[in-house]
């Protein structure tokens, strides 16, 4: 491993792929080093979902935006397909429907519309139309495949920006400008530090002023075995105008969350919504549930597996769906924030999303962070 670098980057994931991008964008020299073989976290095992419509209104919105821009950007030119595109937000109950337009009316609605059953159904055949109120449609949002993408990502760098990747590669300390590692020590004039949900190996008191905990969420692969299932959108439902932060903080959510805690107390106590996106084999990624707490639940619960498909089954009519994968992720989360950017020493930040928004935001947080080094 060469000892001498402009800027090294600890972690592979979005976040960390995302920090030698924009370094390597004002022309740094950029080694990204990671423990693992490959990158298996956060940034692996979830929706591969840009998600902007419902992101937290403000600068969250914009990274998330900005952040979709360069995923389109890099999927180009990195060869990484995108499967579909848009969002579709169908409300059943009378207070989602309520929320739909008042997001709507918002800058953040702009660009988005309210379509008919009909526009919706040739989008989604298999939606239940029958109690739908009104759907919004958003325009902004690309789905790709990140078990794919990722590593696509990081070999594209590799290869037309010249980043060094080192995997395998543990970092114990970070002393002044040396970055001690597993392999030796490599020498550096910027380090950015993406630990994802490591809260405790590098500069762990500095993690622990944010008072951080980890979410752990379920999530499962449907099978293609019916045309019905195709679709030509991600879908949410009403559960998601109660969560994500851009519906939640409209006064309209307050009236719909009320109701939703008293028809499906247990789901929301779980943390469940409905995000349906689909793979290029055709088979649909549904998810998720959101328990928190000082660390990753090792386990998977199975009733919380039901209880996201029984509103899977709310919203789409597929008799004949067949679970074929499950799986458990984790992030780190923060009550009162959407990111973190830490000052750990004039020429180190510790940079992570925190609240589970990696693939929608990372690329502009990335770019945050680069800069703020090198402002």
């Amino acid at each position: 491993m060469e000892s001498k670098f402009d800027v090294v980057v600890v972690g592979a994931g979005i976040v960390g792929l995302s920090a030698a991008l924009a370094a390597v964008n004002k022309g740094k020299r950029v080694a990204v080093l990671d423990r693992g073989a490959k990158a298996i976290g956060a940034s692996i095992r979830n929706f591969g979902f840009v998600t902007v419509t419902g992101q937290q209104a403000g600068a969250h919105w914009e990274r998330a935006m900005r952040s979709r821009d360069v995923w389109l950007q890099v999927a180009e030119q990195a060869g990484i397909d995108v499967i579909h595109r848009g969002l579709l937000l169908p409300a059943r109950r009378p207070e989602a429907a309520a929320v739909l337009h008042a997001f709507h009316a918002t800058p953040m609605g702009q660009g988005c519309r309210m379509v008919t059953r009909e526009e919706a159904a040739r989008m989604a055949p298999s939606l239940r139309m029958n109690d739908v109120r009104d759907i919004l449609y958003s325009p902004h949002e690309i789905r790709v495949e990140s078990v794919q993408a990722i590593p696509r990502i990081a070999a594209w760098l590799a290869e037309r920006h010249d980043v060094s990747f080192h995997w395998n590669t543990a970092v114990h300390a970070i002393d002044g400008h040396r970055v001690e590692t597993s392999r030796g020590v490599v020498h550096a004039e910027t380090v950015v530090i993406c630990p994802g949900d490591d809260l405790s190996t590098l500069f762990p008191e500095r993690i622990a002023q944010y008072g951080l905990r980890i979410c752990t969420l379920q999530m499962l692969r449907l099978a293609a075995n019916s045309e019905q299932a195709r679709l030509g959108a991600a879908v949410m439902s009403d559960m998601s105008l109660a969560r994500y932060e851009g519906f939640d903080a409209l006064p309209e959510a307050r009236t719909l969350a009320r109701r939703l805690d008293e028809e499906e107390r247990e789901s929301r106590e779980a943390g469940i919504h409905l995000i349906v996106v689909q793979s290029a084999d055709g088979s649909l990624v549904v998810g998720d549930s959101h328990v928190y707490g000082a660390s990753q639940e090792p386990f998977a619960r199975t009733r919380f597996d039901e209880l996201i498909l029984d509103e899977f089954d709310r919203v789409f009519d597929l008799p004949r769906r067949e679970v074929v994968q499950r799986w458990v992720g984790s992030y780190v989360s923060a009550g009162d924030r959407t990111v973190l950017i830490d000052k750990a020493a004039d020429h180190i930040r510790l940079v992570m999303v925190t609240g589970g928004t990696g693939a929608s935001t990372g690329f502009a947080l990335g770019e945050q962070a680069v800069a703020d080094l090198y402002s």
